[in-house]
């Protein structure tokens, strides 16, 4: 069904497919390109994609929204918008209205394909301008500007592997677990440190190729590059929102209970939620999240940790719908994102990932230290802020032997 839904929706028939580019770029496909594959390489909810090549002949992927489209989003905004009303009046703790705002603002942006293309260049100029480290590693496909309309999206063709394809990734000589480490930074780059999210990060929107010009080490290994694709749902955090989160987070990962409660209720949740807000965001209940092992945040996956989300899922059930109800929309979206990257890890390491909660505890500490530099106002406080760097390093690197430590008992034993 995961498959199903991601890229083998129904597909558009050739002639609806010509329908859109005849009305898009004005000619048949064979008139405006030197080939295209009348075949469509995947198809999504929203449209398909078609390999083609250019008349300069540089081979391109072509993405064509499915026709009637725009209809078919309006009848479906309607149904939900029936069905959730309709659950709310007859079960009143059934409170998703807010699901209709998410929709009728995003719906229309992700049907705009210039838009998606403009947000992938944004997210490709935050890394090179805000984290310059990562900016090789993080890529999107150039768009054709000139090929590419509202409803029809021309961009280079990527020849690299599906990321959930762990043999294909292997063959090119990629670790896995490097590419885990990869998607866990880059995503906390961008949440921490560029507010603006892409929000889809499913596992048929990212794939994998080797670093260009990166050679094969000694080990027979070679660098990773993620590259994302569809950037039509991309939310954008204000300053205020992107800190308290980063320090919500680093709580999180720290066990500092007073902290967790403090940003939580900055973010909406209130005093009577943050505990439930902690545990959704983690998927741990509250004792596990303010456990001070290393590892307290890490999901085993076992049947026992899943019969425990399922009851806590129904016991909390009225709680959980009204912190939807409060939380931003933003935030409620940083929610499936994090679903969506936990399902991605799961699928590259076949364990619980203990690296991933370390990047997010070290990016979010780095972008709240980069907020306290930017507003210091004496040489003293630019000193604290040293210090506190230290520590967070040393902070850190404790955890770091700390699950080194775990690893190898893991290991011994199993």
């Amino acid at each position: 069904m995961r498959a199903t839904m991601l890229n083998r929706c129904p597909v558009s028939s050739y002639e609806q497919v010509c329908e859109v580019i005849k009305k898009e770029l004005g000619g048949m496909p064979d008139e405006i390109f030197e080939e295209f594959d009348p075949v469509p390489l995947a198809s999504a909810s929203l449209a398909q994609v078609h390999a083609a090549r250019t008349r300069d002949g540089r081979k391109v992927a072509v993405k064509v929204q499915h026709t009637h489209m725009t209809d078919t989003a309006a009848a479906d905004y309607a149904t939900v918008e029936f069905i959730v009303n309709t659950l709310n009046r007859l079960i009143p703790s059934f409170d998703y209205r807010w699901l209709l705002d998410e929709m009728r603002e995003s719906l229309p942006k992700e049907l705009d394909f210039l838009l998606e293309a403009k947000n992938s260049e944004k997210c490709l100029e935050n890394f090179r301008r805000l984290s310059p480290h990562l900016a090789a590693y993080v890529y999107a496909p150039r768009v054709y500007w000139g090929l590419s309309t509202s409803k029809l999206l021309t961009m280079e063709f990527m020849d690299a592997a599906e990321i959930s394809d762990v043999k294909k990734i292997q063959k090119l000589g990629i670790q896995p677990k490097e590419v885990a480490k990869l998607v866990s930074e880059a995503f906390a780059e961008m949440t921490f440190k560029h507010g603006f999210i892409h929000c889809d990060p499913h596992a048929a929107n990212m794939m994998v190729r080797p670093l260009p010009a990166s050679k094969w080490s000694i080990f027979g290994k070679r660098e990773p590059q993620l590259v994302l694709l569809d950037h039509g749902l991309y939310k954008e955090l204000d300053d205020e929102t992107r800190i308290n989160y980063a320090a919500l987070w680093k709580a999180l990962v720290f066990a500092d209970a007073k902290a967790i409660r403090e940003n939580s209720m900055k973010l909406g949740a209130g005093d009577d939620l943050y505990a439930l807000f902690a545990g959704i965001l983690t998927m741990r209940p509250w004792n596990r999240v303010i456990d001070q092992a290393a590892d307290h945040l890490v999901i085993q996956g076992n049947n026992s940790d899943r019969a425990e989300l399922q009851m806590y899922a129904s016991q909390y059930f009225p709680q959980i719908s009204e912190l939807l109800r409060r939380l931003p929309r933003e935030i409620l979206l940083m929610l499936k994102t994090n679903d969506c990257l936990r399902a991605v890890n799961n699928s590259l390491l076949q364990r619980p990932s203990l690296e991933h909660f370390l990047i997010i505890g070290r990016i979010s500490s780095e972008a709240i230290l980069e907020r306290k530099m930017l507003q210091r106002k004496y040489f003293f406080s630019g000193l604290s802020i040293w210090l506190e760097e230290i520590l967070l390093e040393a902070r850190l690197l404790t955890m770091q032997i700390a699950l080194w430590l775990l690893s190898w008992r893991r290991l011994l034993s199993g």
